[in-house]
């Protein structure tokens, strides 16, 4: 063997000497620490795909440009607990108007509502605000036997009773949500029965219908059993349930 291969022999045991004195007690060093574990190879593969992706669903916006955001409440619900807007802070929630003793649509937005619930019983981040537009009749005591009546039993469905001027501006000025007396109908009372979908930040967010024109709510009458009316016009419960689905991975 010649004198040049000896060289390089010893060339490489050296290098190997080296690593050995300076690298391998490092990284000894970092696995006594728990800085490396048998998964670290896939650690960016799992965490990109636990991060929230951000959906395709619209903002509405105010007339002023900003993006239209829940206003501030506080209320009584059916346990007799104060809920205001920050509890909903971190969830993705469906919020409507009703009263108990509305004969025509309430039963059935309410039916919709739950079959929405169960849908989503899985999830800790999912709730509903229901607002009684009859606060005199519809006592904490009243809105417990009701949500009895309906199967509610999503602790973050709160059906919300309390000073009826704030309840008002809050369906019509807060959410545009038409809410009215009106003693020449049947029930004494008109109001959206529609649902508005709202964001874990607190924005009220929809669909696009067109690339301009938003959704903005969603029919609440109409069950996905039916599939339309008697006009014609669609369930949009299934398109609800969607955009709930992606509100929640945000």
């Amino acid at each position: 063997m010649s004198k040049k291969a000896n060289y390089s022999y010893v060339g490489i045991a050296f290098i190997i000497l080296v690593f050995g004195i300076i690298v391998v007690p490092k990284i000894i060093n970092r696995i006594s620490s728990n800085d490396i574990t048998r998964d670290e190879s896939r650690s960016k593969e799992v965490s990109s795909k636990s991060k929230a992706v951000k959906s395709d669903l619209a903002y509405i916006y105010n007339a002023d440009g900003s993006k239209k955001k829940v206003p501030a409440f506080s209320f009584t619900n059916q346990n007799g607990e104060t809920i205001s807007n920050t509890d909903y802070l971190g969830k993705v929630y469906v919020v409507e108007f009703f009263f108990t003793t509305c004969p025509t649509i309430c039963p059935r937005m309410n039916r919709n509502l739950v079959e929405i619930q169960n849908e989503f019983k899985d999830f800790k981040d999912f709730g509903v605000a229901s607002f009684t537009i009859t606060p005199d009749i519809d006592t904490p005591e009243v809105l417990r036997a009701y949500a009895d009546k309906y199967g509610i039993v999503n602790p973050n469905w709160n059906l919300l009773t309390g000073d009826e001027e704030s309840i008002y501006k809050l369906a019509n000025d807060g959410f545009y949500l038409y809410t009215a007396k009106n003693d020449e109908i049947i029930d004494g009372f008109e109001h959206s029965g529609n649902f508005a979908l709202i964001d874990k930040e607190g924005y009220i967010r929809s669909r696009l219908k067109s690339p301009d024109n938003p959704l903005i709510y969603y029919n609440g009458i109409i069950s996905e059993e039916e599939g339309v009316d008697d006009e014609g016009i669609p369930q949009e419960i299934t398109i609800l349930k969607e955009d709930i689905a992606k509100l929640l991975k945000e």
